[in-house]
């Protein structure tokens, strides 16, 4: 996720440039003793016996790792240079956003409190930090894990109003992106409203590559007037604001290799409407090998899975 993208080439291409985030997992890996690493660092391929491929794997609450950052396991350099590789992960402007979600989903508890990291493989080969806790799972790998974005699949959540957020999902951190893909809805005409609103939802971890030939729930983008592609775009460019330019540039140009959004479908589900007020609390943008799922009920969870080559497998547990 380290690419500094070069307008107008391929990600195969493209030049790499270590960032923040990189350089500060390398120093994290540097500093640490051999009890450390036994406990925390991993092969690039070790294969964990229930969550499998450990470096891929993705949930929605889990601890990849048993020592929490800001715990006895750690010195206060290097649990300095874990934050420094999360914070140097996003826009600078979701920074305070992000912190206030991980204090709202863990009980007032301060970064690190309840988050966990592992390191897979070496700096120089195939390097990757992961950070787990609830309502998190990110990732810095300095594009080492060919034909995904963002390190592999993400997840973000919050219930910012509790496990059952009310209506509106006052104070969520994330409910903007719904708002503008509600709005997309609002644009279009009462035949597309049946083609894109669908009665169930898929399972939240059901976020798979399904390819070109893929049967993708919703309203094809394809079909949209160019009005109503502009307010797709408007939502795009919300979902992938939180990140830091590089990863944004990498899931755009994942995206405009399979198609763009005329490759996609944009879906909105009655199952889990709150207040049942048709605000779409639940929708899904996929292509075929991107998906980002929005499940609002009955709190916000935010399952991401951007690449360039659908035949990357999936593994997620919800």
């Amino acid at each position: 996720q380290c690419l500094a993208l070069i307008p107008g080439t391929s990600r195969s291409a493209a030049t790499i440039a270590v960032g923040p985030s990189e350089t500060a997992a390398k120093a994290l890996f540097e500093s640490l003793t051999e009890d450390q690493r036994r406990e925390i660092c991993f092969d690039w391929d070790y294969v964990h016996p229930e969550r499998g491929l450990l470096r891929t794997h993705v949930s929605n609450n889990w601890q990849i790792t048993k020592p929490h950052i800001e715990s006895e396991f750690f010195t206060k350099q290097q649990k300095a240079l874990a934050h420094d590789v999360y914070k140097s992960l996003f826009n600078p402007e979701w920074y305070p956003k992000l912190l206030k979600q991980l204090k709202d989903d863990t009980g007032g508890k301060p970064w690190g409190a309840e988050q966990s990291i592992a390191l897979f493989g070496k700096p120089g080969e195939n390097f990757m930090m992961v950070m787990t806790g609830r309502h998190m799972t990110v990732r810095a790998d300095g594009n080492n894990e060919a034909h995904m974005a963002l390190g592999g699949p993400i997840f973000h959540g919050h219930a910012a109003s509790g496990f059952n957020e009310e209506v509106h999902h006052p104070g969520n951190v994330f409910w903007h992106q719904a708002l503008l893909a509600n709005k997309v809805y609002q644009v279009l005409d009462g035949k597309q409203r049946d083609v894109a609103l669908a009665q169930r939802r898929p399972g939240e971890s059901a976020v798979s590559f399904r390819g070109p030939n893929g049967k993708y729930p919703g309203l094809p983008v394809s079909e949209m007037t160019s009005d109503q592609k502009a307010e797709v775009n408007k939502v795009l460019m919300s979902l992938i604001e939180p990140y830091r330019k590089e990863d944004q540039a990498e899931v755009q140009e994942c995206l405009k290799k399979q198609g763009g959004l005329d490759a996609c479908s944009l879906a909105f589900y009655q199952d889990g409407d709150l207040g049942d007020d048709e605000e779409w609390d639940n929708w899904r943008l996929e292509g075929p090998s991107f998906v980002w799922y929005f499940r609002g009920h009955p709190h916000v969870h935010i399952w991401i899975n951007v690449g360039d080559d659908p035949s990357v497998k999936l593994n997620a547990k919800g």
